[in-house]
C-alpha cells in the first residue's frame, strides 16, 4: 500500500507542485466556508428564529448555484486559460464568504449563500483541470485523491475553527475568519504557469463547445456523468451534512463532542481519498469506486445506529474512508473523460449539475428526521444512493491514463474502455 502511494507521490516539477497546491488550497477553502454553515446552522436558526428545515435551504442555495459558476467560469477558462478565471473566482468567493459575517437576517444570508455557490461552483472544475493537466498520467490517481481530500481538510479546519473561534466570536466570527486563509490560495495562484495542455489545444484546435457536443458519444457521456455525480453528491452530502445535527439534536450530545467526531471522520476521509485514489491506478477508476461504495454499505448499520461517542467516531470514520475514497477517484476520472476542447467546462458542469439535482438532500433528510428520527432518515437516503453509485460505475466506462491534448477535440470517446457505452 505505502509503496503504491510513494511511487505516485514523487517526481513532480516545481510548476506541477505549484499548480496542485493552488487547486488544493482553493478547494480546501471552498469546503471550509461551505461547512461553516453545516456546523453552525442550528445556532444561526436560533439567532434568526427560523426552523432547522428552513436553515437547511442555506446549503441547498449554495448547491443550486454551483452549476452556474461551473458554466460561467468553465467557459471563460476554455477560451482564455485556467489561471485568470481561477484567481477571479477565489477573490469572488472570499469576499462573499466574508460578507456572510455581517448578514442582518436570514433573507440576506440566503442571498449571500446563493452568490457563494457561484464561486464554489467555478472552483472545483477549473482547479481539477489545471492540476490534472499538469500531473503526469501515471501519477494522476494519487494526486486526484489528494486533491479531493482538500474538501475533507477544509471540513476538518472548519471544525477546528469552531472549537477555537466560535466560543469567542460566535458564528459570525467564523465567517469573518474565512477571508484570510482564502487569500493564501490567491497568492499561490499568482505563481502558477498556464496549462500547457490548454495552450496546445488552443493552437491546434479552436472547436466551439456546441460543435463538440454534436458528437453523440460526447453528449451521452455528459448525461451519464451528470447521473453519476448526482449519486456521488447525494452519497457525500447524505453522510456529512446532517451528521453534526444528528449528533447534537438527535442524540443530545454536546456541540464539542459533535465537532470532535467531525474531526475524526474527516481524518478518515483524507486517508480514504489518498489511498484509494492511488490504488485506482492499479484497480481502475470504476472498480475502485465500486469497492469503496460496497464498503460503505457494510458500514451503514453501524453508522446510523451507533449512539456512544466511541462507536460514532469509529463508524463515521469508516464511512468517510469509503465515501471519500470513492470521491478520491473523481478529479482524475472526470478530467480524463472530458474532451480536450471543453475541459475547463465539462468536469465542473457535470459535477455541479449532479450537485444541483442532489441539492434537496439535507431538507429531505431533516423532514424525514422530524417524522421518523435521524437513523431512519440517513438509512433511507444513504443505502439506495450507495447502491446506485455501484450500478452506475459498473455500466460506465473510463479513460485511465489517457494523454491530454493528443486525441482530438472529442477525446476520449474513442480511447475510453468499457463493457458499456453510455
Amino acid at each position: 500500500m505505502l509503496t503504491t502511494v510513494r511511487e505516485q507521490a514523487t517526481g513532480l516539477t516545481k510548476d506541477q507542485r505549484n499548480a496542485f497546491v493552488a487547486a488544493y488550497l482553493g478547494w480546501m477553502m471552498d469546503a471550509f466556508d461551505y461547512f461553516l454553515v453545516v456546523l453552525v446552522y442550528s445556532e444561526i436558526a436560533d439567532d434568526f428564529h427560523v426552523s432547522l428545515t428552513d436553515m437547511a435551504f442555506l446549503t441547498t442555495a449554495t448547491l443550486v448555484m454551483r452549476p452556474v459558476g461551473a458554466l460561467l467560469f468553465g467557459m471563460w477558462a476554455d477560451r482564455r486559460g485556467r489561471r485568470i478565471p481561477l484567481m477571479v473566482d477565489v477573490v469572488f468567493y472570499s469576499v462573499v464568504g466574508f460578507a456572510c459575517a455581517f448578514a442582518p437576517n436570514y433573507a440576506v444570508l440566503l442571498v449571500l449563500r446563493l452568490l457563494y455557490g457561484i464561486g464554489m461552483g467555478g472552483e472545483w472544475g477549473l482547479g481539477a483541470a489545471l492540476a490534472m493537466e499538469k500531473i503526469p498520467a501515471a501519477r494522476r490517481g494519487f494526486w486526484s485523491g489528494l486533491l479531493q481530500s482538500g474538501y475533507s481538510l477544509g471540513y476538518l479546519l472548519a471544525a477546528v475553527a469552531f472549537f477555537v473561534v466560535e466560543p469567542v466570536f460566535g458564528w459570525r466570527g467564523l465567517f469573518a475568519f474565512s477571508l484570510l486563509p482564502a487569500l493564501v490560495s490567491l497568492w499561490v495562484r499568482s505563481r502558477v504557469k498556464e496549462s500547457e495542455v490548454w495552450e496546445k489545444s488552443v493552437q491546434l484546435n479552436r472547436t466551439p463547445a456546441y460543435k463538440v457536443f454534436k458528437d453523440p458519444a460526447v453528449l451521452r457521456r455528459f448525461v451519464y456523468l451528470v447521473a453519476l455525480m448526482t449519486a456521488f453528491n447525494w452519497m457525500s452530502h447524505g453522510t456529512q451534512d446532517i451528521y453534526p445535527t444528528f449528533v447534537k439534536k438527535g442524540l443530545g450530545l454536546s456541540a464539542n463532542t459533535s465537532i470532535a467526531i467531525a474531526v475524526v471522520y474527516n481524518i478518515g476521509a483524507i486517508i480514504g481519498g489518498v489511498v484509494l485514489g492511488a490504488y485506482s491506478e492499479r484497480l481502475g477508476r470504476r472498480r475502485t469506486i465500486m469497492i469503496a461504495a460496497a464498503g460503505g454499505l457494510v458500514v451503514v448499520p453501524f453508522f446510523v445506529l451507533s449512539s456512544t461517542t466511541g462507536w460514532l467516531m469509529l463508524s463515521s470514520f469508516l464511512m468517510q474512508v469509503c465515501v471519500q475514497g470513492a470521491w478520491g477517484v473523481i478529479p482524475a476520472h472526470l478530467t480524463e473523460m472530458s474532451p480536450d476542447a471543453v475541459r475547463g467546462f465539462y468536469p465542473g458542469v457535470t459535477y455541479q449539475l449532479g450537485n444541483l439535482i442532489a441539492a434537496l438532500n439535507l431538507p429531505i433528510q431533516e423532514a424525514l428526521a422530524e417524522r421518523h428520527g435521524y437513523p431512519s432518515a440517513m438509512a433511507w437516503t444513504v443505502v439506495p444512493t450507495l447502491a446506485v453509485v455501484i450500478v452506475l460505475s459498473a455500466i460506465g466506462k473510463e479513460a485511465k491514463g489517457i494523454r491530454f491534448g493528443s486525441s482530438g477535440p472529442q477525446a476520449p470517446s474513442t480511447a475510453a474502455t468499457s463493457t458499456a457505452q453510455p
